[in-house]
């Protein structure tokens, strides 16, 4: 007799009857390997044969027990699927199998884009879903459910092994067992998602102040080539040191496909001395319109606490919490997006302005002419020839003097020409205004900008018509030499390439989001609009000088060696047109007086009261 339990490896003859019967074997006995195990009971007789070609998932032991479970014979071709894939290491099939199927998908890809004339460079950027997904989405049905179909007849034959041995083999399951629809998901997602291409802005030419591209409003034939581009190798040299735009493009080929939906959620960086007073008087006219709440300076200011950085609590109503909800902001400051961020709405469209480094340093020298940078210079050259003695960074107010545009964005403005890090700074500075601020203007193409702007706010052309405020006076503008503006992008090197840069990309915008002849047509339109409402609002249809002005409320405030200029009325106008016309030629300082006063009435009484008591 053998010993017990028997590993039974070879044939094994089992005969049962269709009722109950004692085994053969007693306890503690065992047959040879060809015995037959044998119950009597007057029925029919069933013999089952199984061959056996490898382990059979361990030991197999003969109980005493009374009634087997029949199984159906299987094919030689069946045994040996159901052996691997009750293997435990049935997942790597399964990877296997989904890494033949996404070969065979990009296979699939590759010989549908040659199909089609495409290379495979341009592949990732020219497939369109509607060309070859729905290819795709039928290829994966099928794959799906034949993978379906594998796994429920894994389950089908886990279940109906024997439980014990369906036990054991439970505690050793891997956890990748349970993931396979999530790998597959993956594979398929990464076959078939295309990538997005990645077209950065060239160069182009830059733009010099007063010229215009061909075939938009204003462009002269006086100027000579030369003066209207720089030299191709100076602007590849500069654009080069200069990290490209994505979200550019991003925005440019998605413009024309999005629904248009109204901007009132807006942060404009007051840059100085950019034109930016005349935009002001826009966002002023249009929040009034619609009745939307403006963030305003604390204590009936007209800066936040400038030239300190952008603090959340600088804006009246966030500490005492009696106004949560703001919709414009865009008064002086140095911006700081953090906080910035904690006062306006997420959603909110983030824009500025920027001027010809040259033009602004000029008028800069003639409007802040009484800090002490400038005090002991009679001319501009003067300053510059000698700026190691005139200009000290650490005196209050004197940042004006040296790349101002820097210094309002919330950089380091103390860089000049033949600084070391200089083109790592300035690529640093204007990779974060491209990431913080959603479109750049240039002044100098101040109606071109208003119809970009119009554009992307999604507002009306006539939301965009406004007269020039806090403008000088001819007299007060001096001609510079060539030489001066050599010097002064030197000294203002910052500034210099930050222009030149956003100069370079608003053209680019334009060209996509607009088209030159519908910025020809809206850029005349505008201007028209600009002519109907100065014959109708005011007296001698222009700008005159501060003595001329009658109505001391329009008058604009004087500062520096400048004459800044301002409007009358015609003095026939209806009492509603007044007011209207009001709006348009109203001062800076006196506009946001009046908002403030219109948002906080009661601590505007205070403060009235306050500075009686002080007079």
């Amino acid at each position: 007799m053998l010993p017990c339990p028997l590993l039974v490896t070879k044939y094994i003859t089992v005969t049962l009857h269709t009722e109950t019967a004692p085994a053969v074997n007693q306890p503690g006995q065992c047959g040879t390997e060809s015995d037959h195990v044998e119950a009597q009971s007057g029925g029919r007789v069933v013999e089952l044969t199984r061959l056996l070609g490898v382990d059979l998932d361990g030991p197999v032991m003969l109980f005493q027990s009374t009634r087997r479970i029949k199984s159906p014979p299987l094919s030689y071709v069946t045994s040996c699927v159901r052996r691997v894939l009750s293997s435990r290491r049935h997942s790597l099939w399964i990877i296997l199998i989904l890494v033949v199927a996404y070969i065979a998908i990009q296979n699939f890809l590759v010989h549908q884009a040659r199909n089609d004339k495409l290379t495979l460079t341009e592949l990732p950027r020219q497939i369109k879903k509607h060309h070859l997904f729905p290819a795709l989405q039928n290829v994966w049905k099928d794959f799906r459910s034949a993978f379906l179909t594998v796994k429920s007849t894994i389950k089908s034959l886990r279940t109906a092994r024997n439980p014990v041995l369906h036990h054991q083999k439970e505690r050793y399951r891997k956890p990748s067992d349970y993931t396979w629809p999530s790998h597959a998901d993956t594979i398929f997602n990464l076959a078939t998602t295309p990538q997005i291409g990645t077209n950065s802005v060239s160069s182009g030419k830059l733009l010099l102040p007063n010229q215009r591209p061909a075939g938009l409003p204003g462009s002269s034939d006086r100027h000579s080539a030369s003066e209207a581009f720089l030299s191709a190798s100076r602007d590849e040299t500069l654009i080069n040191t200069i990290p490209q735009s994505n979200f550019l493009n991003a925005h440019f080929n998605s413009a024309k496909t999005k629904t248009c939906h109204r901007k009132s959620h807006i942060v404009f960086l007051k840059t100085h001395k950019t034109a930016s007073s005349t935009i002001l008087n826009i966002l002023y006219r249009y929040g009034e319109r619609w009745n939307l709440t403006f963030a305003l300076p604390r204590s009936r200011h007209s800066q936040f606490i400038y030239p300190f950085y952008f603090a959340s609590h600088f804006v009246e109503g966030v500490s005492s919490r009696s106004e949560k909800d703001f919709h414009i902001l865009c008064n002086h400051m140095r911006f700081r997006k953090s906080e910035v961020a904690k006062v306006m709405p997420e959603d909110s469209f983030y824009f500025s302005i920027l001027r010809h480094p040259v033009a602004m340093m000029e008028s800069i020298f003639i409007y802040y002419k009484s800090i002490q940078a400038f005090q002991t210079s009679h001319t501009l050259d003067n300053f510059l020839d000698n700026t190691s003695r005139r200009y000290n960074s650490s005196v209050i107010n004197n940042h004006y003097a040296h790349n101002l545009m820097a210094f309002d964005f919330g950089f380091d403005n103390n860089v000049v020409a033949g600084t070391e890090d200089l083109e790592e700074r300035a690529s640093m500075t204007i990779a974060a205004i491209q990431r913080d601020f959603h479109v750049i203007l240039i002044s100098e193409y101040f109606d071109e900008s208003m119809i970009l702007l119009k554009h992307a706010l999604c507002w009306s052309l006539e939301d965009m018509v406004s007269f020039k405020l806090n403008s000088r006076s001819r007299q007060t503008r001096q001609i510079l030499l060539p030489n001066t503006a050599e010097k002064i992008k030197q000294w203002n090197a910052l500034d210099w390439r930050i222009y030149v840069y956003f100069n370079t990309t608003f053209w680019h915008r334009v060209d996509r989001q607009v088209g030159k002849d519908q910025m020809k047509k809206e850029v005349s339109q505008l201007r028209g609009l600009r002519a109907q409402l100065a014959s109708t609002c005011l007296k001698d249809g222009e700008a005159v000088d501060p003595s001329q002005i009658k109505d001391a409320v329009l008058k604009p405030f004087q500062y520096g060696a400048a004459v800044i200029q301002g409007y009358n009325l015609n003095t026939h106008l209806d009492r509603e047109t007044k007011m209207k016309c009001q709006r348009f030629v109203i001062p800076e300082l006196q506009y946001t007086d009046h908002l403030y006063m219109q948002q906080f009435p009661l601590l505007s009484e205070k403060h009235r009261k306050a500075n009686i008591n002080r007079s």
